[in-house]
């Protein structure tokens, strides 16, 4: 209600300010006929005054009044007729206001309901946060996903591979423990677009396996479910995500998906966190790249970041390590005084600050940055970014655990 109060005041003050300029019947200044009267008296005064000091003679004195006076009558009838000075019409003046201020409110209204969300209120980041977790809890199922979807459009393919794949499925169904034909059921049934039938076949290849697979396993199993369901990541494909990440941190496609579904729940922020750490992360070609360029620009807008492009650069040496002082910089350490060493450090630590306020970062970073405020006796600091970032990772209980460490032993929390 605030914001409409607000947003109805300045509409009509605009309004009602332009609306009043064009009401008021100015005079639109002195005609002109008006301003000739005067020079033309001041020449008749001027002749009297030649004529008194000798400059001209009586007959030429006559000759200039006669003329002068001849323009006076000339300049009196114009301004007579021109009524004095002219105004401004007031039956245009009463509809220019009247469309202008129908512009203005009608025009505040229509772009706010093609661009804003009527009826949604305000809503601070802990409320956000609690709704994005309550959608993510109360989201649809894999298979309630796949029936709001509508059939694939069949692939054009070679009657004799259809008979070949129909021949594998009979196998497979002959022999149901076989992991590999499973395996192999699920890359065919996925080129002929059968998505559902694909993903089961690679469930019942990862529960034959024992959980002997890889990381690569699961990140397959979610990423057909999501295509099942028409890019959708259903609570069972997150499950899916977090056991593909889980043995390999740096997937690609699961970082990718796992960005995505955090834009599907409400949670941009952490889409787009995730998102730039994979771009950093990876090699121009990894095919989740462009996948993820199309849509970093607007995640980055949705969370209030302001974008930056960033450039595949491929995986570092050491993936994941955090970044810290080069050879370089422990060199010149050494040779420095324990005040520029420490106001070295307050730079790394301003500058890591500032990155994760803007771009956001790992987990690690987070907690790097919370401990070496202890370290420097920013208590307040370490207090306000550990809020910060508990409020970030609301949700992901192993990154909270890891962040609440670095807060005990920075001397915030218990």
């Amino acid at each position: 209600m605030v914001f409409w109060i607000l947003t109805a005041f300045m509409a009509l003050a605009v309004a009602g300010l332009m609306a009043l300029v064009l009401l008021r019947s100015r005079d639109m200044g002195e005609p002109p006929a008006a301003y000739d009267l005067r020079v033309y008296r001041q020449q008749l005064r001027d002749v009297d005054k030649d004529l008194a000091r000798g400059v001209i003679n009586e007959a030429d004195a006559g000759r200039i009044r006669t003329e002068v006076s001849r323009r006076i009558l000339a300049a009196d009838a114009q301004l007579q007729q021109d009524g004095g000075g002219a105004s401004q019409p007031s039956g245009l003046s009463k509809g220019a206001a009247l469309v202008v201020v129908l512009a203005i409110c009608g025009g505040t209204l229509g772009i706010y309901s093609a661009l804003g969300a009527p009826g949604y209120g305000d809503l601070a980041l802990k409320t956000r946060i609690a709704l994005a977790e309550e959608r993510a809890k109360t989201r649809p199922t894999q298979a309630e996903a796949e029936q709001q979807v509508p059939p694939f459009p069949a692939p054009n393919v070679e009657d004799s591979y259809r008979q070949l794949v129909e021949q594998l499925r009979q196998t497979v169904a002959k022999r149901p423990d076989d992991a590999q034909g499973h395996a192999l059921l699920a890359q065919h049934e996925a080129n002929l677009g059968n998505f559902t039938a694909a993903y089961k076949a690679k469930e019942r290849y990862i529960e034959i396996m024992s959980g002997d697979v890889e990381a690569s396993d699961f990140g397959e199993l979610a990423e057909l479910m999501i295509m099942a369901t028409g890019g959708y990541v259903s609570p069972e494909a997150q499950t899916a995500l977090t056991l593909s990440l889980r043995r390999d941190p740096e997937n690609g496609a699961a970082r990718y998906y796992y960005g995505l579904m955090m834009s599907q729940v409400g949670r941009p922020d952490r889409a787009y966190q995730i998102w730039a750490e994979t771009l950093r992360d990876s090699a121009p070609g990894d095919p989740w790249v462009e996948g993820i360029q199309a849509q970093i620009e607007e995640m980055a807008f949705r969370a209030g970041v302001e974008y930056q492009p960033i450039t595949p650069r491929g995986t570092p040496p050491f993936a994941g390590a955090l970044p810290g002082p080069d050879a370089a910089d422990v060199e010149n350490a050494a040779e420095m005084s324990e005040e520029d060493r420490a106001e070295m450090i307050r730079g790394m630590v301003a500058r890591l600050s500032d990155r994760l306020a803007t771009e956001g970062g790992t987990v690690q970073e987070w907690a790097r940055l919370i401990g070496a405020l202890g370290v420097l006796g920013e208590t307040e600091q370490a207090r306000t970014i550990y809020s910060e970032a508990m409020q970030t990772f609301a949700g992901d209980d192993a990154a909270l655990a890891q962040i609440t460490a670095a807060a005990v032993q920075a001397g915030v929390a218990e």
